[in-house]
Parts: structure tokens; sequence; C-alpha cells
């Protein structure tokens, strides 16, 4: 590309960019204060609340500073781990450290203002006045009662140690650990919000999810840049391009995800039917305002003219703001999808389940699981467009790897988004069953895939950092080394069956929707791990030789039929009290649902494991074969070294003088 899509900085905007920055942080504090202050105890009225609006109002100015603060926070370490052009060495290193400066500060003030935060969501959410928290013991308790609050308490320990992790980061993969703690505290209060209640909250949730990781990652981007304009920093053309790329990118996905959200929380209202319905409509254009003109930026990109990026920056962060004042607004008043009447089916899963789990009903009743969907939709999407450059270069690729990634990724939606995955959260049999499909089944099917391989191969090195070089850091790095250990991709993958279903952990996680979706990931990326150590084609830090895979998949076995016979045999009905509270008119045997989900456990971990072994010995019988036609196309053209190092030592025997007739022997001499 020729063009470059920022221009110099010049001091008359340097000025207007830090007034502007400063306009818009008032602004966004502004807009919630003002909505809480005039809609008073009318903002909850479907509540006793004895708390003030004074203290409405500054929980709100608190909440602005801390969602800014964590937007500036993500956006910075995306901007310095994947938009800046980084030197190679033995591993990458950071030779911008302007963005790990304002990682560090943005991550600074969200510690503070989230830390405020558990303070004032304690006694907010509770209808409590802020004098109630000197009373004894009135902190605690009131904590243990607010999902927010607990949820703010997370994101400020996600903050803290953001903190201190800046101050020695000085390579590449020492920022990942930050960008994770970042999504992390930034989801934490978006899950446990309005988004939680309600009819279709699994809808929801997940799109609240999607939203909020692509959108605040690209916000945060530009106000980044933002700050690059207002302190005179330098920016390189490569910078915007792959932030106008990400955003052209990722926008329409969170837009369609904000149009789920918007339906959910309005529950049929208008959107200008009320305060929530235009604070909505805000969002809706300002979204997709910066997606046009980041893709104008983007069409202009590809040829030869000149882009004024401050002005873009500008105009993106402003709309920006617009959507985080809107955003934060929302929280100060109960959406109209509080006023809908609900199911306790629907208060725990977000739908109703009037017909038993009948094998027809499995496989007929689909209800979308939008996470999944969407993580098996970019799989694919990305796996196919490897495979286009791969045939652009005149590579081939084995069909047997491409059906195994595309299988996997279709049984990934099957499981989650069929009548499997609808009822998983209510029978403890289909629940289990969805269980060794997403630990087993589908990590061994994306494993085959070899998905890392291929991004290697269609990658290229050298140059300004990218994909390559983002994989090989991370492969190469100790945080690697670490995840795949074997020793602790074997705990986990094993401990986790015991951790979770012979404690009350399972019945804290199946309550909620965002839990369980929590624990699906975690099925999910163990598998991954355990069977990329055990049967993967990609390279990994721990490669283990045949016989050792061999071992660490038998190793697992009697684990795994442990534990199946242990659900089977045990009397004592695992969440029963989650289960009493649905009280499902088709459940009327938990006992014997629960042993039949011990079977599945003990045969659909047996299975699979089994496939392993067999897939194993075929992997083993194949490098033997390579290697022996290695050996003989070595022989027959003399390279081998060890067939010239047997020719050598024959040669030697050969010179030695022979000892058995020789003079002075004992036996010669008659």
């Amino acid at each position: 590309m020729s063009a470059e899509l920022f221009t110099p900085v010049v001091p008359g905007r340097r000025l207007a960019g830090r007034v502007l920055a400063f306009v818009l942080f008032l602004a966004v504090i502004a807009v919630p204060v003002i909505v809480t202050i005039v809609l008073g105890e009318d903002a909850n009225d479907r509540r006793d609340y004895p708390g003030s609006p004074a203290t409405g109002a500054v929980t709100a100015a608190v909440r602005a500073v801390a969602d800014m603060s964590a937007i500036l926070t993500l956006g910075a370490a995306v901007s310095a781990l994947f938009l800046q052009r980084l030197r190679m060495a033995k591993q990458l290193r950071l030779t911008d450290s302007f963005d790990v400066r304002v990682l560090r500060g943005a991550a600074g003030l969200w510690m503070v203002s989230a830390a405020a935060s558990v303070f004032l969501e304690a006694v907010d959410s509770n209808g409590m006045s802020l004098s109630r928290l000197l009373e004894e013991g009135a902190f605690w308790h009131l904590v243990s009662t607010s999902l927010y609050a607990r949820a703010w308490f997370v994101a400020a320990v996600a903050a803290m140690v953001i903190v201190v992790i800046t101050y020695f980061s000085y390579l590449w993969w020492h920022l990942l650990v930050p960008l994770m703690l970042a999504v992390v505290g930034i989801l934490a209060p978006v899950v446990v919000g309005s988004v939680l209640v309600g009819p279709n909250h699994d809808f929801g949730g997940d799109a609240a999810v999607i939203m909020t990781a692509l959108s605040l990652s690209a916000l945060g981007c530009w106000t980044n840049q933002l700050f690059r304009i207002v302190s005179g920093e330098p920016t390189s053309g490569q910078l915007v391009r792959r932030l106008v790329l990400w955003t052209v990118t990722a926008m329409p996905v969170a837009l369609a995800a904000e149009v789920v959200i918007v339906w959910f929380k309005l529950a049929g209202t208008s959107l200008t039917g009320g305060l929530a319905g235009w604070l909505s409509l805000v969002r809706l254009v300002s979204l997709l305002a910066i997606w046009v003109i980041t893709f104008v930026l983007w069409r202009r990109s590809r040829g030869d003219a000149t882009v004024a990026g401050e002005r873009a920056v500008f105009c993106i962060v402003s709309l920006g703001a617009a959507s985080v004042a809107a955003q934060v607004a929302m929280t100060r008043f109960l959406s109209p999808q509080y006023d809908v009447e609900t199911s306790l089916a629907e208060i725990f899963l977000g739908f109703d389940l009037p017909d038993s789990p009948s094998l027809a009903v499995l496989l007929g009743q689909w209800r979308p699981n939008l996470l999944f969907c969407a993580i098996a939709v970019v799989l694919m999407v990305a796996y196919g467009l490897g495979l286009r450059r791969l045939r652009h270069q005149g590579d081939s690729w084995p069909v047997g790897r491409s059906a195994a990634w595309f299988a996997g990724c279709l049984l990934l939606i099957a499981a989650t988004s069929s009548g499997f995955g609808k009822y998983s959260g209510a029978d403890f049999a289909v629940h289990m069953g969805v269980h060794m499909v997403l630990n087993m089944l589908v990590p061994l099917l994306l494993v085959l895939g070899g998905a890392v391989t291929l991004a290697l191969r269609v990658t290229r090195a050298g140059g300004p950092s990218g994909p390559h070089e983002w994989i090989t850091g991370l492969l190469r790095s100790p945080l690697a080394r670490v995840v795949y250990h074997p020793l602790v991709v074997f705990v986990v993958f094993v401990g986790s069956y015991y951790a979770l279903y012979l404690t009350g952990l399972f019945e804290q996680m199946v309550r909620s929707h965002w839990t369980h979706q929590l624990m699906n990931l975690h099925f999910l990326l163990i598998g991954y791990l355990y069977y990329g150590l055990a049967v993967g084609i990609d390279k990994v830090p721990h490669r283990l030789p045949h016989i050792a895979r061999l071992g660490f998949v038998f190793a697992a076995m009697p684990f795994h039929a442990f534990f199946g016979v242990i659900i089977m045999s045990t009397g004592t009905i695992i969440a029963a009290e989650y289960y009493a509270y649905l009280d499902m008119s088709w459940s009327t045997d938990l006992l014997a649902t629960q042993r039949l989900g011990g079977g599945i456990a003990w045969a659909g971990g047996e299975i699979p494991l089994l496939i392993v072994v067999l897939t194993l010995a075929a992997q083993w019988a194949l490098s033997d074969a390579r290697e022996a036609r290695r050996k003989d196309r070595h022989f027959d053209t003399g390279r081998d070294d060890e067939f010239e190092a047997y020719n050598r030592m024959l040669d030697r025997l050969a010179e030695r003088p022979s000892t058995r007739n020789s003079p002075g022997r004992r036996g010669d001499e008659s």
C-alpha cells in the first residue's frame, strides 16, 4: 500500500484533541448522572428503594469512569499486542513503550474506580444509603447479596494484577495475561447485569458478551489512538490500517449482537416508546456510524489517497463516547424486560421446557446458542480462508484434516444448539452427554484438523510482525509451556470431573446461563489441550514421543471409568436443590436420571479414548513407515549416516590382523 492513513499531527489539532478528550470524559460521566437525578426514585419504582438519588448519582459517575478506563485498558493491550510493529530477536520485543504506559495508567484508574464501585454498588443495588456501610458487618452482608458488587471486585482485582504486570513487561507474550484479565474484568459486570434476567436472557447474555468483546476492543484502540494524538506520539500507517481492518470486520458482528440486546431489553416495546428505547437507538446509530466511517477509511486505504486520520479518530471516539454514555445510563433504571411475566424455568434457563426430552425432541427442537454458534462460524470461516490462501499458493492440504475440522465445528453447533444443548440445563443425563461431546469428540476433531499448522503455512514470516510471529511467539513463550505441560493438562482434564460434580460447584454453575456457558467453554478448551498432546498434528511446546502419548491416554481411562461408577452408585442427587426449583413435570426420578448420566460418563469417556488409542496407533505406524521410506531413500543414494557408520565399522574390523593363528599363542605351540 502506498497510502498512509495518518497525516502528521499539527499543534492545533493536538490541542483540539486534548479539549475533545476532556469534553468527552465529562460528557460520559454527566449523561448517566443527569438521568439518575432526573428519574430519581422513579427509576426503581418496582421495588422498595429507601436509598437516596445522590447515592445513585455517585454510583453512576464512578461506573462511567470505571467503564472508560476499562475500555482504554483493553484498547492499549490490543494495540501493543497486535497493531504495533514489533522487533524480532529470539522473541518479539515491545519496542514502543507508549501503549504500555497507557495500559498501566488506565488500569490504575480502573482499579481505583472498580474498587469504589464495590462499595457503591453494594449499597445502591440493595436500595440502601452510603451510611449503612458504617454499620458493623453491613459491608460484607451487602456485598454477598449484590452480584454487581462481586463483579466489580473481580474487575478491581483484574486491574490490580494488570498494573503489576506492566512494570515487568518487555516481551510480547508478557501482555497476553493483561489482555485476558482485561476481557474478564470488563465482562464481569456485563454478565450479571440486566441481561441476566427475563425470558430469552440466554440470547441477551450471549449477545452482550459478543458485543462487548468486539465493540469495546475496537473502541478502546481508537481511544488509545486519540491519546497518541494528544501526546504527540508518532503513528504508523500500518497501525491504523490494522485498526481500520479490525473495526470493519468486528463492528458488523457487534452491531448484530446489539440488535439482539435491544430486542431482548425492550421486550416488544417501541424504540421511541421510552427512555430505554431512545438510549438503545443512540447506541445502534453510534455503532452503525462507526462502521460506516471505518468502512470508508478501509476503501480509501486500498488506493493512493491520503486519509485525514485525526478527524476520523475524533469522530469515531465521539461516537463511541455517546454509546458508552447511553450504556451506563441504561444501568440506572429497569428495562422493560423486567415487567415481562417469567416462569421458573425462564428465570434459570431463559425459556420453558414443556416437553420431555425424548429422542425426537432432542433431535428436533433447536434453540441457537449464540456464543458457541459464533465461535464455530468464526473457526470455519478462518479455516476456509486459510485453505483458500493455501490453494492460491499452489500447496496441497490433506482432505481428512479439513473434514475433521469442519465436522468438529458442526458438532459444536449441534451439541450446544440442538435439543441436547437446550435440555442440558434441566436434565442431568442430557447434560452429561453434551459434556462428553464438548470434552471428548469436538476437541478430538478440531485437533486432527491441524489449524495451527495451516495458519503457519499460509502466513509469511519476516516484515512487520503479524500472525506468523504471534503464533510462534506464543508457542515459544513460558506461558505456553506451562499451559501445555503434560502434568498440568492431565490433572485439569481428569480432575475437572471430580471437582465439578462431587462438590457443590456444579449446582452453582448450572444455575445461570453465563456460568453454564463458562463451564462448557472449559470443557472445550481443556479437551483441546489434552488431545493436542495425545494425537495432535500441530507442534506444541511439549511434544511427547508416541510411547509416552500412549501412556498419557491409557492413564486417563481408569479415572473416567471410576468417575462414571461413582455417579452411578451414589445415592446422593447432584444439584438436588436446583432441580427441585426447576420442578419439571416430566422429571419424576432424579436419581434414575443421574445414574443414566453416570453411564453416559463411563461410556462417553471410554469410547472416545479407545478411538484416540486407535488413532495414535495409526499415527505411530504411519510415522514408522515414513521413517522407513526415508531410510530406504538414503540407503539407495548412500547418504544415510547409520549405513555409512555401519560400513566404516566393517572396514575397521576387516583391517585388524587375525589373532587366531598369530605366533606366540599357546594354542599354536604344539
